[in-house]
């Protein structure tokens, strides 16, 4: 079949509105890595990279990937998601074979630079070359590295959409396609491209979708391209983010925000603290304000040019800056060790956000502390985020550093 044609797995629409989705009956549960039947090389780099015993999520969905089956996993944010898929993918792949094997697409540049990382350092001992092919890069770079011959790509879907169409991404060898956030990927903004990208891979590719939320809608689409999935799922209730103590406090008016936040900020600077807006004007804006005021923090959002955003990170990564203020392009997946104070300025505008925006803080069983700043119109929406998330958002104490 011509490279560009394929046969479309369309399954009949059933409907799904009233089936409760959770993990399918035959999943097996492997307690450890050593019981999973990976390779030699890649439980090195399991151990090396410190992982001792797999999560929950790991313990499911490593097995029925690496065994060819498309797969739906949800689980919550810092559960290991990444690591998830990563294992999987360097578990299938044919190393003597230069060729892309694996692509994965993730909504954010970030994102997919730090799965890059995650595969590389867990194949650490398998000589796996594993390239990020991201939008606001250098055009000539991806097509020399790609020339050179990787095994995975991790990319953004318009930059390896690009790839493919100049055919310097070739897809005849791609037998995995990782589709990470999938609830974002398969949303209004990527659906176009992610499809786009579909239509070159071989019929047969293995399809997997990972996300901390997967809405309904989102679950009756996957019909369209997933054949027989295995579906694990935490159920909703379950998503409440243990270990994250939750706070909000009830500012009057929009400006009565600044001066609370300028209260905080020696609490903010005793770990480090990620500032949530909902808009690129309003995190330039307030970065300003709180330089005028002469404190120090960073900021970072999806206009600004890739070589800047890759500086901040950095800084941040490090330890050298410790407040960051952000917009939800930071949200998905971003992992940095010490967070565990998270700002929402402003409220999310919708309840998937939340989630991933305070998973943030408390990675992994680590402790956290998320503080909401609500104005009079909001406590509507908290008290929803409340009731989606069967969580409880309390007013924020006087000694909020003491739990910190």
């Amino acid at each position: 079949m011509a490279e560009g044609q394929r046969t479309r797995r369309v399954l009949p629409n059933e409907d799904l509105s009233n089936v409760e989705f959770e993990t399918s009956e035959d999943v097996e549960v492997l307690p450890a890595f050593d019981s999973m039947d990976l390779r030699e090389d890649l439980l090195r780099g399991i151990y090396a990279y410190g992982f001792e015993k797999p999560s929950a999520i790991q313990q499911r969905s490593i097995r029925p990937i690496v065994k060819g089956r498309d797969v739906i996993a949800q689980a919550q944010s810092g559960t290991g998601k990444t690591a998830t898929f990563s294992i999987s993918i360097l578990q299938s792949l044919d190393i003597s074979l230069r060729e892309v094997q694996v692509l994965c697409l993730s909504p954010t540049r970030e994102l997919a630079v730090q799965i890059q990382k995650v595969i590389l350092a867990l194949g650490d001992f398998m000589n796996v070359h594993c390239h990020a092919c991201i939008g606001g890069t250098n055009l000539g770079e991806d097509i020399r590295k790609l020339d050179f011959g990787v095994h995975v790509v991790s990319g953004t879907p318009g930059r390896v959409f690009d790839m493919i169409r100049r055919r310097s991404l070739r897809t005849r060898s791609i037998k995995l396609l990782v589709l990470d956030e999938a609830d974002e990927m398969l949303n209004k903004g990527f659906k176009e491209q992610i499809y786009d990208v579909y239509r070159f891979l071989p019929p047969a590719t293995q399809v997997v979708l990972i996300s901390a939320t997967l809405p309904h809608e989102i679950l009756e689409m996957t019909s369209k391209f997933m054949t027989d999935p295995i579906r694990i799922l935490v159920k909703r209730d379950e998503l409440t983010l243990e270990g994250i103590k939750q706070f909000f406090v009830a500012v009057e008016r929009e400006e009565w925000k600044f001066d609370t936040l300028c209260d905080l900020y020696d609490t903010l600077t005793i770990t480090q603290a990620v500032i949530f807006c909902n808009t690129k004007r309003k995190v330039d804006w307030l970065t300003e304000k709180m330089r005028e005021a002469n404190f120090t923090v960073s900021s970072m959002h999806g206009d600004m040019p890739q070589k800047e955003r890759d500086v901040i990170m950095k800084e941040f990564r490090s330890g050298q800056s410790r407040v960051l203020i952000t917009t939800d392009v930071w949200a998905r997946g971003i992992d940095v060790q010490q967070v565990s104070l998270v700002i929402n300025y402003d409220l999310p505008n919708n309840r998937e956000l939340y989630i991933h925006r305070i998973g943030r803080s408390g990675r992994f069983g680590r402790k956290g502390v998320a503080i909401n700043f609500v104005k009079s119109d909001d406590i509507r929406i908290l008290r929803d985020i409340e009731q989606y998330y069967s969580t409880q958002i309390d007013e924020m104490p006087m000694n909020v550093a003491d739990l910190i």
